[in-house]
């Protein structure tokens, strides 16, 4: 036990789970190249759209026919565009295991009242998705940004499926590898994996999903912002850049340069190996000291990217209280920002460890985090 200040602080201690680290390498200089006060619409900005685009799927390794567009409103309003434009041709089954797979099971169920089976595991753990009827559409979070649970492949998919399997991957791309064969609707955003900059959400559709929206039409009206065919036809400029609304160029451009940056460490294989040494770095810590745990159950279900942390000693009186006074010292010394469990899930921690954060920072904020336990501990009796 120790409550002596470490004498090392991380260099940058940005572990927010979104929006995420800038790369190691950002500089307000790198985005001198964009094209400010002119339109989206013309070649220059049309040009650094497809970039982006085509980035996306050369580092994802995403299959040559597969749509992927850029859309508004992050990941948030990617998913909402596939389940409104998709669903309801068949019945559903909705996955949840943490808040946001909760969130959109309450927009299919209550707001498209669609025929769904609902199927939910608490924090820490994950639903059984080789039990699933993949016949219906398939709708669930590859990786739980708020539990800390991620799907550990995804053999269970059958490929002879009828239904589209509608995949959140917001916190999973850049850092796991996708099985783009088993996805039919991904989507994820730029302010996750690679420190992007918010409100800009990605969308990726399979050939299967292409036709469902080419053969479908939903019995409710569609806002203009989530029409993604006209006259029963996929409107194929939203997916060489040619946007449904207006995107920030200075948000593309630092997108572009984080795509060079991914480039410049190994793309997809070396953010997943920095991720994992992030990660790796605090589940040794664990390992080692019986008042912290990892919240999921399963190890083969842990999170490379957000590590979601719960405190196990018995003397602790208040469990969410102690948590966020220990959330609080840390970033009171400038060590360790934004680490607090999200509001929906159980009083902890959460550490974000995708591939932009440096493993020497996730090494340097682990001695504090012993030191602002023991402290909290000591502060509790000596109050009690």
């Amino acid at each position: 036990m120790t409550t002596t200040k470490p004498a090392s602080r991380p260099a940058n201690p940005r572990f927010s789970s979104g929006p995420c680290a800038k790369i190691p390498t950002f500089s307000l200089d790198l985005l001198a190249d964009a094209p400010l006060g002119r339109s989206h619409r013309a070649g220059v900005g049309k040009a650094k759209l497809k970039a982006a685009i085509d980035g996306t799927r050369e580092i994802l390794g995403i299959p040559a026919d597969y749509r992927i567009g850029i859309v508004p409103a992050s990941d948030t309003g990617a998913f909402e565009m596939a389940m409104w434009t998709m669903l309801g041709e068949r019945p559903v089954e909705m996955v949840a295991w943490e808040s946001f797979g909760a969130g959109w099971v309450t927009d299919v169920v209550k707001q498209l009242k669609i025929d769904a089976r609902v199927h939910e595991a608490g924090y820490g753990e994950i639903v059984d998705m080789a039990a699933l009827d993949y016949d219906r559409d398939v709708c669930f979070t590859w990786n739980g940004t708020t539990s800390g649970v991620r799907m550990p492949h995804g053999d269970m998919i059958p490929a002879d499926r009828k239904g589209l399997t509608m995949c959140d991957a917001t916190s999973a791309a850049f850092a796991q590898d996708l099985p783009w064969d088993k996805l039919d609707v991904t989507t994820f955003s730029w302010q996750k994996l690679l420190g992007g900059e918010a409100a800009h959400g990605m969308l990726v559709l399979s050939p299967r999903a292409v036709a469902r929206l080419e053969s479908y039409t939903p019995a409710w009206p569609l806002p203009k912002i989530f029409r993604l065919t006209s006259k029963g036809k996929l409107i194929e400029g939203i997916f060489v850049g040619e946007t449904i609304n207006t995107p920030s160029m200075l948000a593309v451009e630092d997108y572009l340069v984080a795509l060079d940056w991914a480039r410049a460490v190994g793309g997809l294989r070396g953010l997943m190996a920095r991720a994992d040494a992030n990660a790796g770095a605090i589940w040794d810590f664990c390992e080692t000291r019986p008042w912290i745990a990892n919240l999921a159950v399963d190890p083969e279900t842990r999170s490379n990217t957000s590590v979601c942390l719960k405190f196990t000693d018995d003397r602790i009186k208040d469990g969410a209280a102690f948590a966020k006074a220990v959330a609080k010292r840390l970033e009171s010394e400038g060590v360790a920002l934004d680490i607090g469990a999200y509001r929906d899930a159980p009083a902890g921690l959460r550490i974000w460890c995708g591939g932009t954060v440096e493993t020497a920072d996730v090494q340097a904020v682990l001695p504090w985090l012993e030191w602002a336990f023991h402290t909290e501990i000591a502060a509790q009796a000596e109050a009690a």
